[in-house]
């Protein structure tokens, strides 16, 4: 039987219903018990009764069906009974958990006809999330592609409202501008070391979320910041990030400033040679005019010395006249000269020391 209604669902051999019941939506809490009725009239009893589960992203999951002739028998699966009643096929999920949250269908097979008679959302509500708010801060300046990009998620809760014993986690999602779905990209580890509390109330408490990037011209899309807790994520209002792309003009004025920063530089390097070589040249001028007057002061000092000894070294001697008989002629004219004396010769000679 329950392959046969396997191949019903896939293959769609039989003709459903085109007079489809109404959905309705239950909400129970994590851990009670809840229950679902399908009416099974008399004109029925030919026919078959299959409770089935959707849950979304699972294949669909059989719980139960009844047979053409009354029975007391029990389906059971842990936590779930399917039970034959008099004009009634019943449900019953105790203790709820959240994974119990799908689509629930009874679905009457008669051959290869299939009637849904009954659809029935089941939420089950897990605990209050403390979550008050979540803010995204977009970026204040135009992007463009080589940027650093950081964007801003802060985390609002009220701890008077806890009610789960974990604590949560934030993930970054990004939808790309082709509407496609969003995508994890990073999430945060130890979530609890960004939070700090109000000064105002002591209840209240931030976290504050940073995500950075490199940002490059494929990555325009909308990010979102999104907090798992009690069971339920919770998104943010999401942050849009446009990529601008340079333009002609930009890249024009970049390029001449990029020329304009070069010439600068040449030129002071220039300069720096040409003051260098001129503190040089004249630290070399005042050196080689100090070098020149030592120099001329070491020759003077040696004339002067040199001199000093010449006129030591002279000797005076006194010289030997021999007087010889004169005659008269020659009496005469000594008379007339004297009074003066005349050195004949004089020599300088060198006293060894």
């Amino acid at each position: 039987m329950l392959i046969i209604f396997h191949l019903l669902l896939l293959f769609r051999a039989g003709q459903c219903n085109n007079d489809a019941p109404t959905l309705e939506t239950k909400i129970v809490g994590v851990g009670g018990d809840v229950n679902l009725t399908c009416t099974r009239e008399k004109s029925d009893y030919s026919a078959n009764l299959f409770w089935v589960r959707l849950v979304s992203g699972n294949l669909p999951e059989f719980l139960g069906g009844t047979y053409a002739f009354d029975y007391d028998g029990v389906n059971e699966i842990p936590r779930i009974t399917a039970k034959q009643e008099p004009g009634t096929f019943l449900l019953r999920i105790t203790k709820t958990e959240l994974s119990d949250t799908g689509l629930y269908y009874c679905i009457k097979v008669d051959l290869l006809d299939m009637t849904f008679l009954n659809q029935t959302f089941l939420r089950i509500k897990g605990p209050e999330p403390d979550i008050t708010a979540i803010v995204q801060v977009p970026p204040s300046d135009p992007v463009h592609p080589g940027d650093s990009v950081t964007l801003q998620c802060s985390v609002l809760s009220d701890s008077e409202k806890k009610t789960c014993l974990e604590d949560h986690s934030v993930y970054w999602f990004r939808a790309g501008s082709d509407k496609s779905h969003p995508s994890l990209i990073y999430a945060h580890r130890n979530s609890t070391d960004y939070c700090e509390n109000s000064h105002e109330a002591h209840s209240l408490q931030k976290c504050v979320y940073n995500f950075s990037k490199i940002i490059s011209s494929s990555d325009s899309g909308t990010y979102y910041c999104a907090v798992a807790t009690c069971g339920e994520i919770i998104f943010g209002n999401g942050t849009k990030l446009d990529i601008e792309a340079l333009n002609m003009w930009d890249l024009q004025k970049a390029n001449v400033v990029l020329f304009l920063l070069c010439a600068a530089l040449t030129i002071s390097l220039i300069v720096i040679a040409f003051l260098i070589y001129t503190i040089k040249r004249k630290t070399f001028d005042c050196y080689k005019a100090a070098v020149s007057l030592q120099t001329d002061a070491t020759t003077a000092s040696g004339n002067q010395q040199r001199k000093q000894r010449d006129e030591d070294s002279l000797a005076y001697s006194a010289p030997a006249f021999t007087k010889k008989k004169a005659g008269k002629a020659e009496r005469r004219k000594t008379k007339t000269t004297e009074g003066e004396t005349v050195y004949t010769d004089v020599r300088a000679f060198e006293i060894d020391e």
